[in-house]
């Protein structure tokens, strides 16, 4: 785990600790020029148990993340797939 940065780990555990498969939690990261992408992929039966309720969960995640994005002084973005074809519309931009 020593190649993951500080906000890919902070969401894996979250995703996580909030799942019934966490096996099949994985975070993508990569870094653009809009800043990092962090995308979220669950088991589809988890995906709900991520975005929460009116998305309050995601939004929860989210508001933390930006926590982490100002200390690193960077723009985070949290884009939350389900496993196969469909994406969620869960993909919200915070900036620092």
């Amino acid at each position: 785990m020593a190649d993951k940065h500080q906000d890919q780990e902070f969401v894996e555990q979250v995703a996580k600790a909030l799942v019934n498969h966490p096996e099949d939690v994985k975070v993508d990261r990569k870094i653009d020029e809009m800043g990092v992408l962090l995308t979220l992929k669950t088991n589809p039966e988890d995906t709900g148990q991520v975005i929460g309720r009116g998305g309050d969960i995601a939004n929860s995640i989210r508001t933390l993340l930006r926590i982490i994005g100002r200390k690193n002084n960077a723009r985070t973005n949290l884009k939350i797939e389900e496993s196969g074809d469909r994406t969620q519309v869960a993909s919200k931009e915070l900036e620092v």
